[in-house]
């Protein structure tokens, strides 16, 4: 296990490999689909972006409403295809890592060798168990979005798996491939 503190830099980047567990703490900002949007509209006007990127890591998330006396509610990982179009232009700015469930396509992969960065993938089906490690949440662009503004979320030790790393390794895959290898 490997306990790791945002922003990431490169050399930890490149320390990590397809299917290592780790625990990350620090900040992280959310962002869905429509923020998304937003932000590639802002890159082609050049605008500047509500967040920063340089080290900085992204969770394809969109918190529930917050209970009382909580920082957040639930917040599981939404399927991060649904983000490729944009991401190897993040990751050309700086953007080191992503958190999010599912493959990534492999225009994604080839940005996150040539831009070296990481893809976290997070436990669907745990949002409630995930939210335990937010110990902060802050709306801090687009409130209008609701669920899928961007936030800025404190974490403590948040399990993730390195989905893909800067390499071009891809735990999905290697997954399938020992799965068919051993069904034989």
């Amino acid at each position: 296990m490997k306990h790791l503190t945002t922003p990431l830099d490169e050399a930890t980047v490149r320390s990590l490999h397809a299917g290592d567990h780790v625990l990350l703490s620090g900040v992280v900002y959310t962002a869905r689909d429509a923020a998304h949007l937003r932000m590639m509209e802002l890159i082609k006007a050049g605008r500047p972006l509500p967040l920063p990127l340089e080290g900085q890591v992204i969770y394809y998330a969109g918190p529930t409403p917050t209970p009382p006396g909580k920082p957040v509610g639930s917040i599981g990982p939404t399927t991060s295809t649904r983000m490729d179009a944009s991401t190897p232009t993040l990751l050309s700015l700086g953007l080191k890592g992503m958190i999010g469930k599912g493959m990534r396509g492999e225009k994604v992969m080839q940005a996150m060798q040539q831009y070296p960065a990481v893809y976290f993938a997070a436990v669907g089906g745990a949002a409630a168990l995930m939210a335990q490690c937010v110990t902060d949440c802050q709306v801090i662009a687009w409130e209008d979005l609701g669920p899928e503004s961007i936030k800025r979320l404190t974490l403590k030790d948040l399990p993730l798996v390195v989905a893909a790393d800067c390499c071009g390794q891809d735990a999905f895959r290697l997954g399938q491939e020992e799965y068919l290898k051993e069904s034989k």
